[in-house]
């Protein structure tokens, strides 16, 4: 059997759109003598629909939208694609996560996604009740074993442990001979490798082949890698698919086995290409925007963030500006003009000193008697913010805001400031990974400049200041930070564990807690690591929890 991988990338809610794209690579497929071709989880709606899915309007016009398609199909070509099914037996959700298997128009076979993640991004159980049983679809002369996305993860060496249920196994047992799984897994820096031992450990432990289709592209904060495979019996892969990029591969079970070589996973080239995703989807997939702006200080985290749209975008959308004030380095603003110039991207100038001074009278009286301090620092941030929105509105830029993790985590950035913006690119890397992003970016020449890469780290709000006046070293803040974060570490098991000053991370962990209002207006992430902010991470704003004490032993 001749089988077609289609990793697509389609767009939430583009029934119409996402159809044609499915049609198109169904008719390469068949043009490549393919006799099945399998498409990604909810292929037609895209993952993830969210509460589209409460209106009946949309799910009936999805129904109709996949019918249709199935009709459209040659007539020789078997068809799997994700969609919804109907949940026929209440009470419960109203929909089931569905794979379907067509031909001829006729709809031959399905299966109900039985394992529904509920956690970090995923909310699945808000909107479809799982598959109560597992059976093979029967299809030439093959038993298939169909299931979606996290139907594999209950599998060893998977460190979840949310489900009674194996469909996997419960497949093998109902005499599956190839299992395929349509999936919509995001991206996260080393999934692809955890994912693929998941899948090797489930064909060596049943001895049956195993497809995987994942979709590519971005929608909102998710990231798709797509990385695609197929795998023998054995464990070894026979086919593999470039990630972050749409494609069709076909692999024949017929024919003699033979291992392919899977690259191995470059974290910062894996991110690197994910942020580039992440970008060009945004701004492509809303249809809003023109071109995109960014607010050059000549810092690091503004540089890569400009380097990566303009990869992803081309130069000739991306627009930079230049705000000097008082306290701006000469150095930051050269620097901010040999990076413009390396990308070939236009630079705008508009200094802000008199700006500032304007708002310095306007308050003189109200700040009368009080020592000048972050307030005053702030308002040069906010008049950034104030003509970078200008210039958005008046032109229909997207501002990307250039704030990376460790600042958001604790609070390092002004609200209706350098945190305006329409996405923000870097709020899920921390510092140190940023850095390494940026000698990414110069792998091949000189773009960001070497005295941003070298010179200290500075908000440049006042005379001589420097990050690690307010912040600890950024190698040991992002230590803190990914354990308490991602790996969610309490006060007592990171000081045990790095040897950090207890006051230190105490200090630090209620620095993070204590900036959630501020992650709460913050513009959108792109997700990039298992646990970002937004969607994923839901603490109250309001609460009295010290994760930074020894509460939890009270």
């Amino acid at each position: 059997m001749r089988i077609a991988l289609a990793q697509i990338n389609p767009i939430v809610g583009d029934l119409r759109g996402n159809a044609n794209k499915i049609l198109a690579f169904c008719q390469k497929a068949y043009a490549r003598a393919a006799d099945l071709v399998v498409f990604p989880e909810l292929s037609l709606v895209g993952y993830p629909p969210h509460d589209l899915l409460e209106h009946s309007t949309f799910v009936e016009a999805e129904a109709r939208a996949r019918t249709a398609l199935a009709r459209k199909i040659p007539r020789a070509l078997g068809l799997i694609v994700g969609g919804l099914a109907a949940n026929t037996h209440r009470p419960g959700k109203p929909l089931h996560n569905a794979a379907f298997l067509y031909e001829g128009g006729q709809l031959l076979g399905s299966a109900h996604k039985a394992l529904l993640p509920t956690y970090d991004v995923f909310d699945e159980r808000r909107h479809f009740e799982p598959g109560a049983r597992r059976a093979v679809v029967r299809w030439r002369g093959r038993a298939l074993g169909l299931h979606i996305c996290e139907d594999l993860w209950n599998t060893k060496p998977s460190t979840h442990t949310y489900y009674n249920a194996n469909p996997v196994a419960e497949l093998a047992a109902d005499g599956a001979d190839l299992f395929v799984n349509i999936c919509a897994s995001p991206f996260a820096v080393g999934k692809r490798t955890s994912r693929e031992a998941l899948i090797a450990h489930s064909v060596r432990r049943h001895g049956i082949p195993y497809v995987f289709v994942n979709q590519v592209g971005a929608n909102t904060e998710l990231i798709f890698d797509g990385s695609s495979c197929v795998y023998s019996a054995s464990g070894q892969p026979l086919l593999h698919m470039n990630g972050f990029e749409e494609s069709l591969a076909l692999w024949d079970s017929e024919a003699p086995a033979s291992s392919v070589a899977v690259p191995s996973e470059n974290a910062t080239g894996s991110l690197h290409d994910a942020l580039v995703l992440g970008i060009r989807d945004y701004f492509h997939k809303t249809g809003a925007f023109s071109k995109a702006v960014i607010g050059l200080s000549g810092g690091i985290d503004s540089a890569v963030t400009c380097a990566l749209a303009a990869c992803a975008l081309g130069p000739d959308s991306v627009v930079g500006v230049s705000m000097p004030s008082k306290y701006s380095s000469a150095g930051s603003v050269r620097d901010a003009q040999a990076l413009a110039e390396a990308l070939g991207i236009p630079l705008t100038t508009i200094p802000i000193k008199s700006l500032v001074r304007a708002y310095d009278d306007v308050l003189a009286e109200s700040f009368a008697d009080t020592v000048p301090g972050v307030a005053e620092e702030n308002i040069q941030a906010r008049a950034r913010g104030t003509l970078l929105m200008a210039l958005s509105n008046k032109f229909n830029y997207l501002l990307l805001s250039t704030g990376n993790k460790s600042e958001m985590s604790v609070g390092y950035a002004t609200l209706y400031g350098d945190m305006n913006g329409g996405l923000c690119v870097l709020g899920d890397v921390l510092k140190g990974q940023v850095y390494r992003l940026a000698h990414y970016i110069n792998r091949a020449g000189c773009i960001i400049p070497e005295s941003t890469l070298t010179k200290p780290p500075s908000a440049e709000l006042r005379p001589d200041q420097t990050d690690q006046d307010s912040l600890p070293p950024y190698d040991v803040l992002d230590e803190i930070l990914r354990r308490y974060i991602e790996e969610q570490e309490d006060l007592r098991q990171i000081t045990a564990t790095t040897g950090f000053d207890r006051a230190l991370v105490a200090r630090t962990l209620q620095q993070v807690d204590r900036s959630e209002y501020k992650r709460r207006q913050a513009a959108p992430c792109l997700r990039v690591t298992p646990k970002a902010f937004g969607e994923g991470r839901r603490l109250p704003v309001v609460m009295r929890w010290q994760h930074a004490s020894d509460s939890s032993r009270q």
